[in-house]
């Protein structure tokens, strides 16, 4: 009796077919890539690195699952701003399988954070790590010029901005020398244009300030002026630098590391060139200010003379005064001298007694003598230490003798 084919065993049917690890994550790699090829996926950044090699990995997570990822050094490049971990993200890209392990990951080629634009979050990022860096302390700023021989500008050539800057300068002071710095202020190479012409025009010597700016536009057209090497070359003038980008409402990069910032070009050129009537008033100002301190200073000084004039009101007397402390003075200073000099009489007239006492003459008057073995000079204290025939000389109160030793007791 023949078996039914359902009952036979799996590997019966047909010919078997084995697949290496390899052959299998390859085939495993190639669905997934024609399946899921071209997406976006929106997720979490969470244990974001940086190897040396410069590509992203990172995990891509909500709050049920998560997936591996990478993006690669060259597709990281063009990100205008940089991950981070806990940023809400959308990725496009595809599904691939690392055939090396078997691992699932997603490979991103582009990346924008979910919520707010890659630029704003980029100008975010920019001004926290400058700032953080003392770009935009008030310390170093420096100050204008009240009225700089030379200005430099930094700006398109062709804009609205350069001619009313131009204008303002001319009408109110045309002596004034102007130096234009030709640049692009938008587009791609714009901001290294703005950077270049900052730093030619700071390292020249011909100019005393510098307007940088351009006319109003979008954020993507005022971009050039959130850029690291326009803050970082503005940050590195010798000059002071005003910035002038846009509206009153629009804020840069620029604005917060440049020594003043204008509202709007045609602000900058007010501000570089006050008109001649402020400055009259100024000096108007200055000068009521300076008669009040004078006048001040003269109420002052005649308060300090009538003290004078009261502490010397009787100068006579004052002088009577002083002599007669003089006198007292010299009085008391010859009677401090005699009793000085009495003391010193009676402390000689003590020692001199004392020394007389213990003089050796002294005792000579009271009838003893002193006795010398001659000629060796020596002093006789023990008559043993004589012989018969030695000579002594002996003194007394009043003269010496001569004598030669007959015998000793």
């Amino acid at each position: 009796m023949k078996k039914a084919a359902d009952d036979l065993p799996l590997f019966a049917r047909q010919a078997p077919r084995f697949f290496t690890i390899s052959e299998l994550n390859q085939i495993i790699k190639g669905t997934l890539e024609q399946e899921l090829d071209g997406f976006w996926v929106v997720g979490e950044v969470s244990n974001f690195r940086v190897p040396p090699s410069g590509h992203y990995y990172f995990t891509l997570k909500d709050d049920k699952s998560q997936i591996s990822a990478v993006m690669f050094r060259r597709q990281g490049l063009g990100l205008t701003f940089a991950p981070e971990n806990g940023m809400e993200v959308l990725c496009f890209g595809k599904v691939s399988l690392y055939p090396v392990r078997g691992d699932l990951q997603l490979y991103v080629e582009n990346m924008e954070p979910r919520g707010q634009g890659a630029l704003y979050l980029a100008f975010e990022q920019l001004k926290k790590r400058l700032a953080a860096e003392g770009l935009f302390a008030e310390a170093r700023k420096k100050t204008l010029p009240l009225l700089p021989a030379s200005i430099g500008i930094v700006t398109s050539e062709r804009g609205a901005a350069l001619r009313d800057m131009l204008r303002i300068i001319g009408d109110r002071y045309p002596d004034r020398r102007i130096v234009v710095r030709p640049v692009r202020v938008q587009g791609e190479g714009a901001a290294e244009e703005i950077a270049s012409g900052i730093t030619e025009l700071g390292g020249s010597g011909q100019v005393d300030v510098m307007i940088v700016g351009r006319g109003g536009g979008s954020l993507e057209d005022l971009w050039a002026f959130n850029e690291e090497i326009v803050a970082r070359s503005i940050f590195a003038s010798p000059v002071p630098v005003i910035s002038a980008v846009g509206h009153e409402i629009d804020f840069t990069i620029a604005d917060f590391v440049a020594d003043l910032r204008a509202p709007t070009p045609t602000a900058a050129a007010e501000v570089v060139v006050p008109r001649k009537s402020e400055l009259v008033d100024q000096v108007v100002d200055l000068e009521k200010q300076l008669l009040q301190w004078m006048r001040r200073k003269l109420e002052l000084a005649r308060e300090d003379w009538s003290g004078f004039v009261k502490r010397l009101a009787d100068p006579e007397r004052k002088l009577r005064e002083t002599q007669q402390h003089v006198d007292e003075l010299s009085v008391d200073l010859v009677r401090r001298c005699r009793d000085r000099i009495r003391q010193l009489k009676n402390r000689l007239v003590q020692g001199g007694g004392r020394l007389d006492a213990l003089s050796p003459l002294a005792v000579l008057n009271r009838g003893y003598s002193i006795t010398h073995k001659i000629p060796e000079e020596k002093l006789v204290k023990d008559a043993a230490s004589l012989d018969i025939g030695d000579f002594l000389r002996v003194t007394f109160a009043k003269g010496k003798a001569i004598c030669r030793v007959e015998g000793k007791e």
